[in-house]
């Protein structure tokens, strides 16, 4: 049985507690759109990997105690292996073998080293958090990002799809927990929204299989949830809706697909990825 479980490369999520109103005048990723961590990520979204991390750097250096620092530097690096292997593309998406069982090859072990040692150093400074608040808001979200990416890590870089599995398990149930307590962190929907769609694009035998874990899927339920993270996202917006575009290739929901490429492509100009994508799902609804 191969499994494949594409999660969210990024997740931000609101706080338990209201962090923000505790100590005014803080950046706090979990409550605002930080400009600096804003254009950061647009970089990240041009393909412009090492200005990123420039830009993510120099925010960390002057914010040492925030977690959410570290886990955008290692977003980075995971979105730079992702996007050297061609994973956020519908050539990816639409080969039946690759969507389930990962990429063809091995990824650059020399950027998978640094990308470790970013979350690594992530989950430190959340566990510091959590010693005087168990329900730290910005350690939440530290843990919910570095169980995400590293489920992506392994399941679709590495092949190890069990281990991916695990982390997904730990990155869902922190967006669960966050999700029930404040319904409008719309970029938290993207975690179960992920996972929903990968389980239930499985086939029937293997999503029996996962049953007996506790875990389901359903493709519709996770488009929707993916959708929330594209209309009323912060950070993650664009991404959301880079996996909706591609979900509703596979769906052959193509006026979907070319409406969310268009926008990607309006928004990030110079990105040859969103063009290239916009100019297949035009050619893929010209033949319907």
């Amino acid at each position: 049985m191969h499994r494949s479980y594409f999660l969210a490369l990024l997740l931000l999520l609101s706080p338990i507690v209201d962090f923000a109103r505790e100590t005014p005048g803080v950046e706090s990723p979990a409550f605002t759109t930080v400009p600096e961590l804003n254009a950061g990520f647009d970089l990240l979204y041009e393909q412009r990997f090492a200005e990123a991390r420039e830009a993510f750097a120099s925010w960390e250096s002057r914010n040492p105690e925030e977690p959410f620092g570290e886990v955008a530097v290692a977003a980075s690096y995971l979105f730079e292996e992702l996007s050297r292997q061609g994973v956020l593309t519908s050539d990816f998406f639409l080969n039946e073998k690759k969507f389930l069982r990962g990429i063809d090859g091995s990824p650059d072990p020399g950027r998978m080293s640094h990308f470790r040692d970013a979350l690594a150093r992530a989950r430190e400074l959340a566990g510091e958090r959590q010693k005087t608040n168990p329900n730290d808001g910005e350690a939440l979200l530290a843990l919910t990002l570095a169980a995400g990416m590293e489920s992506d890590a392994e399941s679709i870089l590495q092949k190890r799809h069990l281990a991916g599995l695990k982390q997904m398990k730990k990155a869902n149930g922190y967006a669960k927990e966050l999700l029930a307590q404040h319904p409008d962190a719309t970029d938290a929907c993207i975690a179960p929204g992920i996972a929903n769609y990968i389980i239930g694009s499985q086939s029937a035998g293997s999503r029996f299989v996962l049953r007996f874990d506790g875990i389901h899927g359903d493709k519709k339920l996770g488009m929707d949830q993916v959708a929330r993270t594209a209309e009323n996202g912060r950070y993650l917006r664009p991404f959301a809706k880079i996996i909706l575009a591609l979900a509703a290739r596979r769906e052959k929901q193509n006026a979907l697909a070319q409406r969310l490429f268009r926008e990607l492509s309006e928004q990030y100009p110079d990105s040859e990825l969103f063009a290239s994508e916009y100019t297949k799902a035009m050619s893929a609804a010209s033949g319907d």
